[in-house]
């Protein structure tokens, strides 16, 4: 009995294994590759020989790279702001609010994220365009919410279904109002569930490329995915990879900073309503 026990322990830990290599190597490749600089960064290498800290100093140096790192941050703050703002108010009318419809209207609110970004990339460019919005940052925000929204509004629906509605009964009985019962009652409850969509929806706005691609046109505008996609060398044959690299580690590592500080919250949250008690 101990053999097929051990042989099974074996495959398990040979299968995670394989899974964490697939998922942790190309972040070390990049990062390995960021800090090497001339032909040692066209030679294959595993483990690191020539260290320099080149390629960040370069990188970091540069102004406009600076400021485009704060548009990301800007663009993908307000987006969690007001998408998590509107999506527990959504969420509470979905949960708590009987009317007629609320189950299509609830669904029809899914499908709009269901659309790839191609599909509606002319119309919202018209749509930009038209309020004025063009090259601005705003312009961005506008367009995330498009995906950003019905997602939010559909976990936290379901997160505040699972919540006990003696909970809202007994503070409606103390005459509570509805934004009371919701700043005081259900926001401490659903905050887990607030940490993951509010992550995953600064991750899509923090890595989008296409929107940010098509609706501005300067250097001093644009977010990281199109800095990094911009830097390019004295001529097709010269592409700085080392500056690439190094760029695209300085922009991943503030999500895994943020998934590293809010990881127990974000397993609350994905697993909330799963076991009921």
């Amino acid at each position: 009995m101990a053999v097929p026990y051990l042989l099974k322990r074996t495959a398990f830990y040979a299968l995670v294994a394989v899974i964490v290599f697939q998922a942790v190597f190309p972040f070390y490749y990049a990062i390995l590759t960021s800090l090497e600089s001339g032909q040692a960064i066209f030679e294959v290498n595993y483990l690191p020989y020539s260290l320099s800290l080149d390629n960040y100093w370069r990188m970091i140096s540069d102004g406009v790279f600076g400021k485009q790192i704060l548009n990301s941050v800007f663009v993908a703050t307000v987006v969690v702001i007001i998408s998590l703002s509107l999506a527990v108010t959504a969420a509470y009318a979905f949960s708590r609010i009987r009317f007629r419809g609320r189950g299509l209207l609830l669904l029809t609110i899914l499908s709009v994220s269901m659309f790839p970004q191609i599909a509606v990339l002319s119309g919202l460019f018209e749509v930009i365009r038209t309020l004025g919005l063009f090259n601005s940052l705003w312009s961005l925000v506008f367009s995330y919410m498009i995906f950003t929204l019905p997602f939010t509004v559909w976990v936290l629906t379901t997160f505040m279904r699972k919540l006990p509605v003696e909970i809202e009964e007994a503070a409606v009985m103390d005459g509570a109002s509805p934004v009371t019962i919701i700043r005081r009652i259900f926001l401490p409850l659903m905050w887990p569930a607030m940490v993951t969509t509010g992550l995953l929806a600064f991750i899509h706005a923090w890595n989008e490329f296409l929107f940010a691609l098509t609706f501005l046109s300067t250097d001093s505008q644009r977010t990281v995915p199109v800095a990094i996609a911009m830097i390019s060398g004295v001529s097709e044959f010269e592409i700085p990879w080392g500056n690439i690299m190094a760029a695209s580690v300085i922009v991943t590592l503030p999500l895994v900073i943020l998934v590293l500080v809010f990881q127990r919250k974000i397993v609350s949250g994905l697993t909330a309503g799963a076991v009921k008690g």
